[in-house]
Order: structure tokens, then C-alpha cells, then sequence
């Protein structure tokens, strides 16, 4: 599955790539009392990590962003894949737009849709050891289960598991979905793996007990 889609990403797929990463259905375009994408509303961007607002175009609109210092402090902390981490933001503001704002259901699956490719921008980019893949991967499973491709997104969840046992919210996304679909068991040993890595992530703790399985 990665090697298609780094071939869909190759030469002959950039330039129709990053239009698509940009180019919504139309009625995914309409938020009442927001703007485009593109016109990074105050109130979106504040919900974004904190460099998103040094990455490549937010940095030419939102204010600050163009800071020489804060931009060289997030190229020394992420590397040299922080050149692509406009799109993982990108796609963070469709998945809040998708879950937090759409109050019409094909706009939400649109946007979640769409956020996918913006994640899959920066993982087809990142090496194996970029420290916030785990993290990217993880937000790619999330949707993909609110897109009804469950088995897909375990996978991307396992995945993120597996580069950084001891990040605790991929176990607790695998478990939330087992329960939502009444397999309480697989539910409980993926909280059980994770704290097997991470014995204080009170998030898996707290789910494990909600299951009835004590601590």
C-alpha cells in the first residue's frame, strides 16, 4: 500500500497532488462565520501546535509566523521534514473543521477525507525516525476510522505504535474502537499493551477502568 502511493506521488502525480491538497469539493468549502482555508482565521490556527504558524504559507499570513528566530528554532527541533509540515497542519484544520465546525454531513466526510492526503504528504516525506510520525500516523488512523475504513486505520494506528511503543494515544484510539464495536476484549489488551510501554498514561488507565477491568 505505501509503494502505490509513493508511486501515485511520483513525478507525474506532484503537481495533481498538491491541488488536491488545496482543492476541497464546493461544499466543502462553506463554514458559516469562517473563511477559506487559506485565510487562517485566528480561531483555527489557535488550535494548531505551536509551530504551525512558522511552516511554509501560514508563515506569509499569519502574524508572527515570519519570525527569522521561532522559524529557525522549529527547523532545529523537527528537521529537515519541517519544510513539509504546512500540509500535516493543513490537514489538522480540515480534521477540526470536519469534527468541530461541518454541521452537514457530506462537508465533514469531505473534509476528512481531504485530510488524509495532507497526512500523507508529510509521511510519504519523513524518514522512519522523524520524531513526530508517530504522532501524524496516529491523527491519519482517527480519521480514517470516522471515515468508516476502521481496518486501514488500525493499521496506521499499529503502525505508530510500533515506530514509538511508549506514545500512549495510538493504544487508546485501537481501544476506543474495539469498544465502539463491542469487542471489550481486544479493547482491553490494546490498553494493556500500551501501558505495558507507558504505565502512567492515565488516559489508557482511565479506559481500562471505564471497561470494568480495574486498574
Amino acid at each position: 500500500m505505501k509503494l502505490a502511493a509513493a508511486r501515485w506521488f511520483g513525478v507525474g502525480g506532484t503537481l495533481l497532488a498538491c491541488v488536491l491538497t488545496i482543492a476541497l469539493p464546493a461544499q466543502a468549502q462553506d463554514i458559516p462565520g469562517y473563511g477559506g482555508l487559506e485565510d487562517y482565521d485566528a480561531r483555527e490556527v489557535a488550535l494548531l501546535p505551536k509551530f504551525c504558524p512558522h511552516t511554509l504559507l501560514f508563515k506569509e499570513k499569519v502574524p508572527g509566523g515570519s519570525n527569522p528566530l521561532e522559524v529557525e528554532r522549529w527547523e532545529a527541533v523537527l528537521g529537515p521534514t519541517f519544510r513539509h509540515m504546512h500540509h500535516y497542519c493543513w490537514g489538522l484544520m480540515k480534521t477540526n473543521r470536519g469534527v468541530l465546525l461541518s454541521r452537514d454531513r457530506q462537508v465533514r466526510l469531505a473534509y476528512l477525507t481531504d485530510s488524509i492526503r495532507e497526512f500523507d504528504y508529510v509521511i510519504q516525506r519523513a524518514p522512519e525516525t522523524f520524531v513526530l510520525l508517530p504522532e501524524i500516523l496516529t491523527k491519519k488512523g482517527e480519521n480514517l476510522i470516522r471515515l468508516g475504513k476502521a481496518p486501514v486505520g488500525i493499521m496506521e494506528l499499529e503502525r505508530a505504535a510500533e515506530l514509538k511503543p511508549d506514545y500512549w494515544p495510538p493504544y487508546a484510539q485501537i481501544s476506543d474502537y474495539y469498544k465502539s464495536v463491542g469487542d471489550r476484549q481486544k479493547a482491553k489488551e490494546a490498553l494493556n499493551r500500551g501501558l505495558s510501554f507507558s504505565p502512567d498514561a492515565q488516559a489508557l488507565r482511565r479506559r481500562l477502568t471505564e471497561l470494568g477491568a480495574g486498574g
